[in-house]
């Protein structure tokens, strides 16, 4: 099994090919293709070439997945009847991989209980040392831990923050339109909703609990 620190996981959603997508397709080299069953399909009509396909395989096309085994593409194949998702299984088998950074893809869509469940797999334990983002269109969501995470993006671009798992406390943000100092952002209210990047080196520093960031390129 080869060792790849990079991986580009695909699920079996929507995608749109906004500029915060095709900067993870433009970057694929050197980097672990890895699909979630029907995902295979969603890589192929991005032009990326998966080498390897994971799941129960109930919604991969079945001419494409006849293709990549006469191609030679790695298939893990489980048992419907398990207790993990296959994008679940499929982040799983990337740091079994030695990913350490991971970008997921087509991983939102109309089913909001599978929306959901998916960012909450960012949160999986075995995620916990990896630098993982799930991309859609001009969107990168990410969990942080206690410390102080830079806000890469320009001026202009839209940043929630999101208290996950309970309130984030000792807050304090560097560069946003509206900015917090030291202070508690509660579980249920929209306050971290919609901020604003208004310097090269914003950041966001908090003292416990857990954060989703939510960075949008442009105006939301």
């Amino acid at each position: 099994m080869s060792n790849f620190p990079k991986a580009i996981v695909v699920a079996n959603g929507t995608i749109q090919l906004g500029q915060a997508v095709q900067a993870v397709i433009e970057n694929v080299a050197e980097a672990l293709v890895i699909c979630a069953d029907g995902g295979a399909d969603v890589a192929l009509k991005m032009g990326l070439h998966p080498q390897v396909v994971v799941g129960d395989m109930d919604s991969i096309h079945p001419d494409t997945l006849s293709s990549l085994q006469s191609a030679g593409v790695e298939i893990l194949r489980f048992s419907p009847h398990k207790d993990e998702t296959d994008l679940e299984l499929t982040l799983l088998e990337a740091v079994a991989r030695g990913a350490n950074t991971i970008f997921i893809l087509a991983a939102l869509g109309a089913r909001i209980d599978h929306t959901l469940s998916n960012i909450y797999l960012l949160t999986l334990p075995a995620l916990q040392n990896c630098v993982v983002h799930l991309v859609d269109d001009r969107q990168s969501i990410w969990i942080a831990h206690p410390g102080t995470h830079p806000l890469a993006g320009v001026n202009g671009d839209t940043v929630s923050l999101i208290p996950f798992q309970g309130d984030v406390q000792g807050i304090t943000t560097h560069g946003l339109e509206y900015p917090l100092r030291n202070e508690t952002l509660y579980v249920g209210p929209a306050r971290g909703v919609s901020n604003v990047i208004n310097s090269p080196e914003a950041s966001v520093t908090f003292q416990s609990g857990t954060l989703l960031i939510v960075h949008t390129i442009g105006h939301a």
